[in-house]
C-alpha cells in the first residue's frame, strides 16, 4: 500500500537531505531554550517586583522582617542571571577612605557577590530620592529668580545639557525649602560625650545624621543639606559633588559648596546659605571658572554693614577644589551594577557608579585638583552605631537621644500615623487614593492636629486618655501623671510638625496662598512656637515673592537670628535687584 504519493515522497527526501535527521531535536532544544528564558525573564521581574512593592511600603513594615524578605528576593533575582558579576577591581578610590574604614572592611563591603543586610538602607535611599525626584522636578518648583537667565541658557545648551541645569535649579530650591537648616553645631543642652571614634562628638557637624535622615526630618546643617542635594542630583543622572578647599598648611579639605558639572562648567550651590551663588553682576548661577576668575563673584557672599555675614572663602581660596564624590562602599559594588542593569522602566534607580569615570569627568574640569570619595556619609554610619550603643548603656542618654525625633521614630499610634504621612509626602501622594483606599499626606497629617483644648483636657478626661494611649499596669498614680504630660507634650510637637509639613504640602502642591495662610495662622503664632519657625518663615516669604508681595518676602527674609538670615539677606538682596531691573 503506497502511503504517501509520489509528490510528497520527494518533498521528504529533500527536506531529509537539507536539514539532516537531527532537525528536530535541534529545535526542540532551541524551543526548550527560550522557554527557560522566558520562564527566568518572568521569574526576575516577579523578584523584582516584590523588591520594588517592599521598598515602596517600608515605613509600614517590620523592619527586620522586612529585610529578610528583600535580601531574599535580590538573591533569587540574582541565581536566576547567568554567570556571575564582574568583580574587577575595586576603584583606587576606596584609598580615600581608609582613615575612616580599613582597607578590608570597605573591600569586603564592596566585593560580596550575594546581596546583604547592609545593602537595605541603601536601596531604600536610591528609592526614596529617586520618589521624591520624580515629582520636584517639576515647573512649580522652578525659582523665578533664575527665570530669564535659564531662558538665556536653553539656547547656549543642548536638550539633555540644559535638562539637566534646569533640574538641578529645582532640586536645590525644593531641598533649601524642604530641609530646615541647622547650624553645625546646633544650641542647647545636650549630655557629656561619650567615648567616640575619629575624633567624633556628639551632634557634630554633617555626620549626626544620614542623607535619609535629613529628608526624612526635614532638618539638616550644610553638609547635610549638600548630601540630600547630591543624593537628588544622582537619581537624576546630574553629576553633582561636594566641592572642597585644601589648606596648604594642614593639607586639610573643607566642604565651601556643591558643584553641578554640564557640559564641562561646573555651577556653585551654597546649601549653608540656601542659595545658589549668583554669577557675574549677580545674575544667574555663577560657575567655579567665574569664581576663580572674578574676585566679586565670592566678595558679593558677604553682607555689607554685618561683621557676623562675612563670607569666609575668596577667589583665591577656590584656585583648586577637589571633588568629592558623596558614596558609600555600596554603590560601587559589582552587585549593585548587576543590579543597575536590571532594573528598566519604571524601576529604574542609579543604586550603582562607576566611580572611576565620575573621577575622570571631574579631574577634565577646569577648577578641580583632585577626587575622592566623601567620607561623610561612612562616619554617619560610624556615629549611628555609636549613638546606639551608649543608648543601650545610658538610660538618661537614651531619653535625650531618642526623645527629639519620637514623635517619628517612635512606636505609638501618632508616631506611626505621623511617619507615614511623611512617607507618602516625600512620595509627592499629597492627596487621597479612593481606588486604593488609601489616605493621603493631607489627610494623614490634618487628623494629628488634634484641638489644643482636647490635649490639655486629656489630664482629667478618662476617655480623651483611652482614646490616645493605654495605661500600664502597675504604674504608681505619680508615675501615671508622668506620663499623661509626657504625651501631651508629644502631641503638642507632632501636631506642629504636622502642621508645618502640611504648609510645605500646599506649597508643593501648588496652592501657594493656602500654604501662605497655613503659615501665618497655624505654624507662625505664638501660640505654636516650635523649631520649625525659621524655616516656616522663610517658607513664607518664598511664597510672598510667588503672589507678587515682594515687599513683605524681602521683610522677612531680613529678620534677625534666623540660622539661615546671611543667605537670606542675599535672597532680599537678588529680589530688590530683580525687582528694580523690571521696573527699568
Amino acid at each position: 500500500m503506497q502511503l504517501f504519493s509520489k509528490p510528497v515522497v520527494a518533498l521528504l527526501l529533500i527536506l531529509m537531505l537539507v536539514g539532516g535527521c537531527s532537525d528536530d531535536s535541534a529545535a526542540i532544544r532551541e524551543i526548550q531554550a527560550r522557554r527557560q528564558e522566558r520562564l527566568q525573564a518572568e521569574s526576575q521581574q516577579d523578584h523584582l517586583q516584590e523588591l520594588f512593592l517592599l521598598l515602596s511600603q517600608l515605613v509600614e513594615l517590620n523592619r527586620e522582617r522586612a529585610d529578610r524578605q528583600i535580601i531574599y528576593h535580590l538573591n533569587q533575582w540574582r541565581q536566576s542571571r547567568k554567570g556571575n558579576a564582574d568583580l574587577g577591581q575595586p576603584t583606587t578610590l576606596l584609598k580615600n577612605i581608609r582613615n575612616v574604614l580599613p582597607d578590608d572592611a570597605v573591600t569586603a563591603r564592596v566585593m560580596k557577590n550575594q546581596f546583604v543586610a547592609e545593602d537595605v538602607n541603601h536601596l531604600r535611599d536610591c528609592y526614596l530620592f529617586r520618589a521624591i525626584n520624580r515629582w520636584i522636578d517639576s515647573p512649580r518648583n522652578d525659582d523665578p529668580l533664575l527665570a530669564d537667565w535659564l531662558k538665556e541658557k536653553e539656547s547656549q545648551l543642548s536638550g539633555k545639557q540644559f535638562d539637566q541645569l534646569r533640574s538641578a535649579c529645582r532640586l536645590f530650591d525644593w531641598t533649601v525649602r524642604n530641609v530646615a537648616f541647622e547650624t553645625g553645631n546646633p544650641p542647647g543642652t545636650r549630655p557629656p560625650s561619650p567615648p567616640m571614634p575619629y575624633g567624633m562628638e556628639v551632634d557634630g557637624a554633617g555626620y549626626r545624621q544620614t542623607d535619609y535622615q535629613s529628608v526624612w526630618r526635614g532638618t539638616g546643617d550644610s553638609l547635610q543639606r549638600a548630601g540630600v542635594f547630591a543624593q537628588l542630583c544622582r537619581q537624576n543622572s546630574i553629576p553633582a559633588a561636594i566641592l572642597a578647599t585644601q589648606s596648604t598648611a594642614a593639607a586639610e579639605l573643607t566642604p565651601w559648596c556643591v558643584g553641578v558639572l554640564i557640559d564641562g562648567e561646573v555651577y556653585l550651590f551654597e546649601p549653608e546659605l540656601g542659595t545658589y551663588i549668583p554669577g557675574p553682576d549677580q545674575i544667574g548661577i555663577a560657575t567655579l571658572k567665574q569664581a576663580r576668575k572674578d574676585a566679586l563673584i565670592t566678595r558679593r557672599l558677604s553682607v555689607a554693614g554685618f561683621d557676623e555675614f562675612q563670607y569666609p572663602f575668596s577667589k583665591e581660596d577656590v584656585q583648586q577644589c577637589t571633588a568629592l564624590l558623596n558614596l558609600l562602599p555600596e554603590t560601587i559594588s559589582p552587585r549593585m551594577k548587576l543590579l543597575q542593569n536590571g532594573l528598566t522602566g519604571d524601576r529604574r534607580m542609579q543604586v550603582f557608579a562607576n566611580a572611576d569615570a565620575e573621577a575622570e569627568l571631574w579631574d577634565a574640569a577646569t577648577g578641580i585638583s583632585g577626587v575622592r570619595i566623601w567620607d561623610m556619609p561612612l562616619k554617619a554610619e560610624i556615629y549611628a552605631l555609636a549613638m546606639a550603643r551608649q543608648v543601650e548603656l545610658d538610660p538618661m542618654f537614651a531619653f535625650w537621644y531618642l526623645s527629639r525625633w519620637s514623635i517619628l521614630d517612635g512606636g505609638d499610634e501618632s508616631s506611626r500615623q505621623l511617619s507615614l504621612g511623611r512617607w507618602r509626602h516625600l512620595h509627592g501622594q499629597f492627596s487621597d487614593d479612593k481606588e486604593e483606599n488609601t489616605d493621603g499626606a493631607r489627610t494623614l497629617y490634618m487628623q494629628l492636629r488634634a484641638p489644643e483644648f482636647e490635649i490639655q483636657d486629656m489630664a482629667i478626661d478618662p476617655e480623651l486618655q483611652k482614646k490616645y494611649f493605654r495605661r500600664e499596669l502597675g504604674l504608681t498614680r505619680e508615675q501615671y501623671q508622668q506620663q499623661l504630660s509626657t504625651i501631651q507634650v508629644m502631641m503638642r510637637l507632632g501636631k506642629r510638625t504636622a502642621s508645618y509639613w502640611l504648609s510645605l504640602v500646599q506649597f508643593d502642591d501648588g496652592r501657594i496662598e493656602t500654604a501662605a495662610n497655613w503659615l501665618r495662622k497655624r505654624v507662625l503664632v505664638a501660640s505654636q512656637q516650635s523649631h520649625w519657625e525659621p524655616a516656616a518663615r522663610y517658607n513664607l516669604a518664598r511664597a510672598n515673592e510667588l503672589m507678587g508681595d515682594s515687599e513683605k518676602a524681602i521683610e522677612l527674609y531680613k529678620t534677625s537670628g534666623a540660622p539661615q538670615e546671611h543667605g537670606n539677606r542675599i535672597r532680599a538682596r537678588l529680589l530688590s535687584k530683580a525687582e528694580k531691573d523690571e521696573a527699568n
